[in-house]
């Protein structure tokens, strides 16, 4: 197995993180993206969208972090990271789309922008941070974890990583007491691993 991997991006971290909870282990393969690898045509017919992460699986290939950690827990993962009822998939699919639009818009924009001096609308990106992080801290004052309130699952995966970055976009985590205790959770799990800024 081998992940196309970028050190800083939150996307990848997640897969990085989930591949250490599960004690899976997988080639990374770091791309420049400031070289333009993710754009060369031999990467390109791993993942056409031309971004990181991609997974290959043997004869897999496979882009975007959130399908990458369904893959992962239905194939190597214990079911409780993703289990098969209708009330709990309903639950992650909710939070999986939850990292890919509003997390991603929010933290992870306010980020790109403070920390890499992209382009982007600061104060704006800054705004759908802190209206992230307020609902975040009011659904973790009355559950343990995001889709299931007795563990840990591919959810919680998917939207720590930007979320627990909030620093690097120069928002303070201080105010949000119940986030910081899940941050808190999660990183007390067996096979945890961080990357820089956590």
């Amino acid at each position: 197995m081998k992940l196309y991997d970028l050190t800083l991006s939150g996307n990848c971290y997640k897969v990085r993180l989930f591949l250490g909870l599960i004690g899976q282990r997988a080639e990374l393969q770091t791309l420049d993206l400031r070289a333009g690898e993710h754009k060369r045509a031999d990467y390109l017919t791993i993942n056409p969208r031309g971004q990181v992460p991609a997974l290959v699986d043997g004869e897999l290939l496979l882009g975007d972090s959130q399908a990458i950690l369904v893959y992962l827990a239905r194939r190597y993962a214990d079911e409780a990271w993703y289990p098969l009822d209708a009330i709990s998939q309903g639950r992650i699919a909710g939070w999986l789309s939850f990292a890919a639009n509003e997390i991603h818009h929010g933290p992870g924009m306010a980020r790109l922008g403070k920390l890499f001096g992209m382009p982007i609308d600061q104060a704006g990106a800054q705004q759908k941070a802190l209206a992230v992080l307020a609902l975040l801290d009011a659904h973790l004052a009355r559950h343990d974890w995001l889709a299931q309130g007795n563990q840990p699952n591919i959810a919680d995966v998917a939207v720590y990583p930007y979320v627990a970055l909030a620093g690097d976009a120069g928002i303070d985590l201080a105010p949000y007491v119940h986030l910081a205790a899940w941050c808190v959770r999660i990183r007390a799990l067996p096979g945890y691993i961080g990357m820089p800024g956590l």
